[in-house]
């Protein structure tokens, strides 16, 4: 599992994983499309743009591997912002290319795109 360095570990402050220390013994959490409704409390709100903006720093618009970043986090991008970079793709596996999906991304998250992740 890759181990991506530089990245914030979870929301400052708070207790919203961003990433695992170690691989799931049971096996890989996979990926889902998590349904974001109106009504979430904004403190999920606020982990979600923070994680998106640690992303956009961290990668860009290039393909990145899984790696050690949090399945539940990634799944309330995953499908929407956060797409499969390849053609199969397995929501089950560490070394699963993803890669933001920009236009959808800056929609839904304005300011993430504009500020360092955790300001």
């Amino acid at each position: 599992m890759l181990k991506h360095r530089g990245f914030p570990g979870r929301l400052t402050g708070t207790d919203f994983q961003f990433t695992i220390r170690r691989p799931n013994p049971k096996g890989v959490t996979p990926l889902t499309r998590r349904e974001r409704f109106p009504d979430r409390r904004p403190a999920d709100k606020r982990a979600d743009a923070a994680f998106m903006a640690a992303l956009w720093a961290q990668f860009g618009d290039e393909p990145f591997e899984r790696g050690n970043l949090d399945a539940g986090r990634l799944s309330w991008l995953f499908g929407r912002e956060v797409l499969p970079a390849t053609d199969p793709f397995d929501a089950a596996d560490y070394e699963a290319l993803l890669v933001i999906n920009e236009a959808v991304a800056r929609a839904a998250f304005p300011d993430a795109f504009d500020t360092e992740w955790g300001a």
